[in-house]
């Protein structure tokens, strides 16, 4: 969807928005089903890049320690945890810039993915930056889904994170689209950025081909001695605003309510999902972060009529429109 169009929509009076939004929904979601996904950290802290949001980055004083990667058997454990909890997708998250295929840590987290495919769950990971062999060698082991969000527009990204560019970003997007994953890709919102930033950046995520399967609209938690740790709160009606124009934008994308969760009460909570809300990160933590209990999320979805999402983890990423160009890449 083009900014002028997303311009428009935005302007519209809250409730009429929401009823747009809505409408998209019920057409094309209409069994009132939420996915269910756990995030786990399996390495933590030590990152090499300084994006200025992130507790986990080398260049700041956050409290984070590093350490290395997670045992198989402990993140097996976990995974089972997570099943049993009621996930349908397990999330691994580790701090590192990216991967190289042949590095003792790549193929330590290959094991971990063909362990944690075995279980019924959806698998997806979050690395960093990939190359085409490491996309099409995590696809092998059994990843549903790669993570690699935009976090904002591309005007706005310099002034987020300097140690690499918007275009490594669509990069390694672009790889894992080719490699045949479904790509998780979303954004931050209250990282200084405007409404224009806000509207360029689902711009460019709905102009992805194929379109992300799910999109995390996450607000920043703002943590001390980051850059960003003064932050104001984004005002909900502004998030409900997101997630309506994300949902009219990409009408078969999972939204995924994802970090400042913890902040929603629970009726703001009902206006996202109401507003095209349908998957969240689901567990006490977020990577380091806290997140709402999974007792009380599943005591949420019972009062609004909603159920959890079955797992599909052998899912087809979402088909490219050959009516459509790729997702533009200057780096690619």
């Amino acid at each position: 969807m083009d900014y002028t169009k997303l311009e428009q929509l935005h302007a519209l009076p809250l409730f009429d928005l929401m009823e747009r939004a809505r409408a998209v929904h019920a057409a094309h979601w209409p069994d009132r089903e939420v996915q269910l996904c756990t995030l786990l950290s399996i390495k933590t802290g030590g990152c090499s890049e300084d994006c200025g949001y992130c507790a986990q980055s080398a260049h700041y004083r956050t409290g984070v320690a590093a350490s290395p990667l997670i045992a198989r058997d402990e993140v097996m454990a976990r995974a089972r945890e997570a099943r049993e909890d009621g996930s349908t997708r397990f999330c691994m998250g580790a701090a590192w810039k990216g991967v190289k295929e042949g590095s003792q840590k790549f193929e330590e987290v290959l094991d971990i993915v063909r362990g944690v495919s075995t279980l019924g769950m959806e698998v997806c990971v979050t690395l960093g930056e990939l190359g085409a062999p490491e996309a099409r060698a995590l696809k092998a082991a059994g990843v549903t889904a790669y993570n690699h969000n935009i976090d904002t527009s591309p005007e706005h990204y310099p002034s987020v994170v300097s140690t690499h560019s918007f275009d490594d970003r669509l990069r390694t997007i672009r790889h894992a689209q080719d490699a045949g994953m479904s790509v998780c890709c979303g954004g931050i919102l209250g990282l200084g950025e405007s409404v224009v930033d806000r509207l360029r950046m689902l711009e460019v995520l709905s102009q992805f081909n194929p379109q992300p399967e799910s999109v995390p609209i996450n607000l920043l938690m703002p943590v001390a001695g980051t850059p960003m740790e003064s932050h104001a709160p984004v005002d909900v009606f502004e998030l409900v605003r997101v997630i309506a124009l994300a949902r009219i934008a990409m009408p078969r994308t999972k939204v995924r309510l994802s970090a400042g969760r913890y902040s929603l009460s629970r009726e703001a909570q009902a206006l996202c999902f109401f507003a095209g809300a349908n998957s969240l990160f689901y567990g006490e933590k977020l990577l380091t972060t806290p997140n709402p209990q999974a007792d009380q999320d599943r005591a949420l979805l019972r009062d609004l009529g909603l159920e959890a999402q079955a797992p599909d983890p052998a899912q087809a990423a979402p088909a490219t429109d050959p009516a459509r160009a790729p997702a533009p890449c200057a780096a690619c």
